[in-house]
Order: structure tokens, then sequence, then C-alpha cells
């Protein structure tokens, strides 16, 4: 595995880390390091995944069946929409990718989080959690027609993910602490995994392999990983906090076009990690933390933290590029879980094989990135904006923005069709 620096990112050095083409306006490209390349007489690795997985078919990027070419069969009927769960509104906005319109909405459940393609592509799930309630669904939709079927009762749906063998729903119960593993269809329970240390859990990955996952616990700063085979908590790791960040306060410049945020000292004493998203190689993982202004990055195997890259006033959202050579870092703009309106949220790129900042691309006016995915073809970046009532679609080439009034408090979307073989889930991890 390459050596990662472990970062002290504490003032000038905060924003020094963003690399030289850092803050970037819209519209201008930011020079890309050179990939990495394997030499020429390497011998191909085999990945050894567990019982039921598909194999890695390049274990160098395991992203590599998730490129603009490699639309599954099984979607190519389906319509091109992109699906906004609104959270107060308790319905789904329906977009039309090519005219940017609002082209239906539908009632769901209450409290929309997340909208999450099944692991064999076929039906689009809406989680409705009811946000401790105890009137908790998921809403079926058919990818085809667009249309929602009938609500199906789950408690407390937070977020959905897939075991890597397609077996089990793992439905994200956060308000108990718990993962309950169903059936991917029916959703009647197989069994629970109890994450008592794991206040706020929310947002995984998983391993290469498909042995473990590594979850993010929102509410304690750390992450837990889950062995999927023995079906226990494996350890969980306490994120590290920077001793500086960067500025949510109105008018500390980070809304600017041409200059980065000023820098703060941290006052957090623990973290507040949302998504995480594994390296092309498997070897890592990157974690998105809302207190730190950043991104941990995390070696799976042993569950230690190795490095931390600064991005943008609370980093919240990880998406791969189509060619799993970037990451775009969503940052939500504020400290806070309910954040004001035309805050500094900005989206980051970082070159996955250097770990730098090849670009930084802040909302214009103000805006609050939250969840979302990139587009089949990997032209556009889609991202709910979740305290301005509005989604982004964003050139992946020069970061320019175009905005889309939704409904109250837009969460996770998803962009469908996706490519890729099978889903883990959320928005729509595929591989």
């Amino acid at each position: 595995m390459k050596t990662t620096r472990k970062l002290q990112v504490t003032g000038a050095a905060l924003l020094a880390a963003w690399g030289a083409a850092v803050w970037l306006p819209a519209g201008i490209a930011a020079t890309t390091p050179s990939a990495e390349t394997k030499p020429a007489n390497a011998k191909p690795v085999v990945v050894n995944t567990v019982p039921g997985m598909a194999p890695v078919s390049d274990a160098l990027n395991l992203y590599g069946d998730t490129g603009s070419d490699r639309l599954a069969a099984a979607v190519k009927d389906d319509l091109e929409r992109v699906y906004v769960p609104n959270l107060r509104g308790n319905n789904v906005s329906v977009i039309d990718p090519n005219t940017l319109k609002v082209v239906d909405r539908f009632k769901v459940g209450r409290s929309p989080q997340h909208v999450v393609p099944s692991w064999d592509l076929r039906t689009l799930w809406v989680a409705n959690n009811a946000e401790r309630g105890n009137d908790g669904s998921l809403t079926p939709v058919d990818p085809r027609t667009g249309k929602p079927g009938k609500n199906v009762k789950v408690d407390d749906p937070y977020n959905m993910y897939f075991s890597p063998d397609g077996k089990s729903a793992i439905v994200v119960a956060e308000a108990h602490k718990r993962l309950d593993f169903r059936d991917p269809k029916s959703m009647e329970m197989q069994y629970s995994i109890a994450v008592p240390q794991c206040g706020g859990i929310n947002h995984a990955d998983f391993s290469i392999d498909g042995r473990y996952a590594i979850f993010t616990c929102e509410f304690q700063g750390s992450v837990a990983k889950i062995d999927l085979l023995e079906r226990k908590v494996l350890g969980y790791l306490k994120l590290e906090m920077p001793k500086t960040r960067f500025s949510d306060k109105p008018g500390s410049k980070a809304m600017s076009k041409s200059e980065p945020p000023v820098s703060e000292i941290c006052t957090a004493t623990k973290g507040m990690p949302q998504d995480i998203r594994i390296s092309p190689d498997g070897k890592r993982f990157f974690v998105a933390d809302m207190e730190a202004d950043g991104v941990h990055i995390v070696d799976g195997e042993t569950l230690k933290e190795i490095g931390f890259i600064a991005t943008g006033v609370a980093a919240h959202g990880l998406y791969p590029s189509r060619d799993g050579k970037k990451l775009y870092v969503a940052n939500r703009g504020s400290h806070k879980i309910h954040g004001p309106r035309n805050g500094p949220g900005s989206v980051t790129v970082i070159d996955f094989s250097t770990d730098k900042v090849l670009a930084q691309w802040p909302v214009p006016g103000g805006g609050s990135p939250d969840m979302g995915n990139v587009s089949a073809d990997g032209k556009w970046l889609w991202l709910s904006g979740r305290f301005d009532d509005m989604v982004y679609r964003i050139d992946t080439g020069t970061g320019a923005m175009d905005k889309i009034a939704v409904g109250q408090e837009p969460h996770g979307l998803t962009v469908w069709p996706q490519p890729g073989r099978y889903s883990l889930g959320h928005t729509g991890n595929l591989r």
C-alpha cells in the first residue's frame, strides 16, 4: 500500500493542503497530476471475494465496472431521471435531466431520507425513516415508469445498503444503533447486528472482497467495522480532529470565487462523520467529516487513521468519477445539522492517486451541497441543496452549476440509470 503522510493541518498549513489548484473559479479547469501506472509486466491481482459475490474485474480500480460505457442490460429501458427525496415535504421530486425540469412529484412515507437502488438494479427504494417515529417505511419505485408502489412498513430506515452477495438488504436503523438484515425483495427480517457504540450510524462502504463494511457514527465522531461473515462488530475508531478548520460565519470569504475561506481554531472535540467511500485499489476508506471540514483517510485492514485532506466547510457527500480517478466531495456549508440558506457550500475534487486537491468549486451565491451522484456519462455531478430547497447540476469538467428548485429539504437524491453490475445501496454505490 502506498504510504500516506499523516497531516496535522493547522493555520496556513490547512490552506496549503489544498494544493496549487485550490479554489478555482467555475469555468477554469484544474491541472491534473499524471495518474499512477502499473508496470507493463505486472501480473493481474486476484481478489478472493466472499461466496456469492461477483468477482473483482480490476483490483487496481474496483470502479472499473461503473464506467460510462458499462450500463447493464437490465437498465436499458429505464427512464433517465433524478429522484429527489424532500425530507420535510414527505414527497419525491422527479427531474428530467435533459430539460432540467421537475416532471413529477409523488407522496411517500414520513421523512424520506435517501433514494436507494436495489442490488439487482430493478427497484429504487425511498427510505422514509419517520425521524424516530414508529411509522417508518420503504417506498418502491419502478425505474421503468418512474412511479411509486405501495409502502412497505420497516422500522427506522434512515439509509439502506445491500450485502455484496445480494442476499440481504441492510437497513440502517439509526435511532436504534442497529443494522437490520432483511430479505432484499420482501424486506422480511433475517437478523440484526447491534452497534451500541455507534450513535448516529448512517453511511457505509464495503471492503473490496466483501468481508467487512465500515459504517460512520455521526454522533460519536467515529467509525465502526462490521464483520459480514461472522455478523459482529470488529472494532471502533475515533477520528482525529484538526487543530484548525474553515469558518462558516457570514462574511468570512467562504463564498468567494477567488479566495479560500479563512481558517479558525477547531473547538469541536469530536467529528461528525458522514459519507464514506473506498479507494479504487480497495486499501483505504475516505470519510467525510462535517466538523473537521475535510476527509479522513482510514486503513481498512488495520482500522487506523493514516491521513486527512482539508476540503471545505462541512464535508458531507463523496462520489467517485466514472473513470475512478477522482473523488468529488460535497461540502454542505455549515457545521450545524440544520444550517442557514446561502451558506459557504462548495465541491472539492480530489485525485485518488495522490490525495491532492485538484479544484474547488464554490456554489455561486452560496448553497448547501449534500448527497447525490454522478450521471451515467460522467459529465454531471448532481447534488441536493439541503438547506436551500435546490438541486445542483455541476459540470464535472468546469464546475459550472445549474440550480433547480425542488421541495422542502431535499436530501439523498439518486441519478438513474447508473452504470454497474450491482448496487451496494445508498444513493447508488455501484460496482
